[in-house]
């Protein structure tokens, strides 16, 4: 598909929390560095009229610090529209297509349940713009293979593959970008992720609360739907891909996609679910529910640059800290030169995803004075995430431009879910821990030999 831009954002479920969460604050953004130069039309059933949308969208920016009658706010404010209709009755396509008028290429972006993409899409055809259109979708994009495909087969009725922009918000972090930079603008680090130097790969996704007020959202869930098979998978590809063919990046969703279609299925034995004491109290939770709050698994990769390192995940809530980390360790030297025995340990890379940007080096030097003792120092980059771009901010604003590289592929997504389906048969039964710790005991049984769990370290430690 060409990156010409197009000429109207249609947001459906404006009214929503992601809209006053996200997408108001990041459409400030773009009108910030000139990119908001189309009319965006909110599409939802509230009851309201353009003043009360423009009064919430006004709440919004408020709430995320910016000023709503500073110039990137006004703009914002300017180029909203607004549909008040049911999104299962024709009318209001009818209202929506009168509104789009001479539009060739609208942006229509869907901030609602799954199960009205279809609707939707089917009213967008009966407007007369669906021609040309892009359409942006959150996930979940289905609970399973099956479903994966129905939905895609749902939107496809509609819409071909290359006018789908998937949204995973983690590929529009900042610290996934910065990520990409380590590996593709540095020489030193790209010829050393291989199985040749690299022992293992960890990834160790951390929440300190709880599943508080989404509890039938979360029962029917579970931290392998939640994170693993979209955030997490991703974040493996983003360190394993091969790096793009070509200048720029327009090849890099096909080197993501490699990488997780090359994933061995997950095993159940060597896969634990656990759950936090408490978890059944929560309302909307099922009595008895074996839903999993934590899991950890070994992974690895069917390649010639990966074949025989393991792969090791591990999410969950009501853990010690919220961060997210990958941490590659390397092969121990050949010989150890020194007589340092098990002091030798290993270097390291460590990245940290969220909440802020590190990333550090773990190398072992001499200790000053006599003797060959070694200590272990750290090349280390951190930056806090207040100077961070908005995910959201980068991803419409991609979608607007028609760059896909940043956006979820179907052949990606059904790869994703042929890696987990096979630990979602309700076999697995979770092992209870308490809050504050990192996951029951059992998650030590799916690292190999010689491995330990790597915790993530505080911000003022990298």
């Amino acid at each position: 598909m060409a990156t010409d831009r197009v000429d109207a954002l249609v947001i459906f479920g404006a009214t929503g929390d992601l809209a006053k969460l996200e997408t108001f604050p990041a459409l400030a953004g773009l009108a910030g560095r000139g990119m908001l130069d189309v009319p965006v039309i909110g599409v939802a059933r509230s009851g309201w009229g353009l003043d009360q949308f423009r009064d919430y969208a006004a709440a919004s920016l408020r709430h995320a610090g910016i000023d709503p009658d500073g110039a990137p706010g006004r703009r914002v404010l300017e180029a909203l529209r607004y549909i008040d209709g049911d999104l299962t009755d024709p009318a209001t396509y009818d209202t929506l297509g009168r509104t789009l008028g001479d539009s060739r290429r609208a942006l229509f972006y869907l901030e609602v349940p799954p199960a009205l993409f279809g609707r939707i899409a089917q009213g967008i055809a009966t407007t007369g713009h669906a021609e040309g259109a892009r359409v942006m979708i959150e996930k979940p994009f289905g609970t399973d293979l099956r479903s994966a495909r129905e939905l895609n087969a749902t939107v496809h009725q509609v819409f071909p593959e290359d006018a789908v922009f998937r949204v995973d918000h983690w590929l529009g972090l900042e610290q996934m970008q910065n990520l990409m930079y380590a590996r593709f603008a540095n020489s030193v680090l790209e010829p050393l992720l291989n199985r040749t130097y690299v022992d293992s790969v960890q990834i160790t996704m951390g929440e300190a609360f709880g599943v508080d007020d989404r509890g039938r959202f979360y029962d029917r869930t579970g931290a392998v739907r939640d994170v693993l098979q979209n955030h997490l998978l991703q974040v493996l590809a983003t360190v394993t891909a091969d790096p793009p063919d070509g200048p720029g990046l327009s090849e890099w969703d096909d080197a993501r996609a490699r990488v997780v279609t090359a994933l061995e299925p997950l095993d159940p034995r060597t896969t634990v679910f656990g759950q936090y004491t408490g978890y059944d109290k929560v309302e909307g939770v099922e009595p008895g529910s074996r839903t999993e709050t934590f899991v950890a698994a070994r992974l690895s990769l069917d390649s010639w640059r990966w074949a025989g390192v393991p792969i090791l995940i591990r999410a969950g809530k009501k853990l010690p800290v919220s961060a997210t980390e990958v941490v590659v360790t390397f092969r121990r030297p050949p010989t150890d030169v020194f007589g340092l025995g098990d002091a030798l340990g290993a270097d390291h890379l460590r990245v940290r995803l969220r909440p802020d940007t590190a990333l550090s080096l773990g190398l072992l030097g001499k200790k000053p004075g006599p003797g060959a003792a070694a200590q272990r120092e750290a090349l280390a980059f951190h930056r806090s995430a207040a100077l961070d771009m908005r995910p959201y901010d980068r991803l419409i604003g991609a979608a607007l431009a028609g760059e896909r590289w940043m956006f979820a592929r179907q052949d990606t997504v059904e790869a994703a879910w042929r890696a987990v389906d096979p630990v979602l048969t309700g076999d697995l039964a979770p092992h209870p821990y308490d809050p504050g710790t990192w996951g029951p005991e059992q998650a030590d049984t799916v690292l190999p030999p010689g491995v330990r769990w790597e915790e993530p370290l505080p911000p003022d430690a990298h």
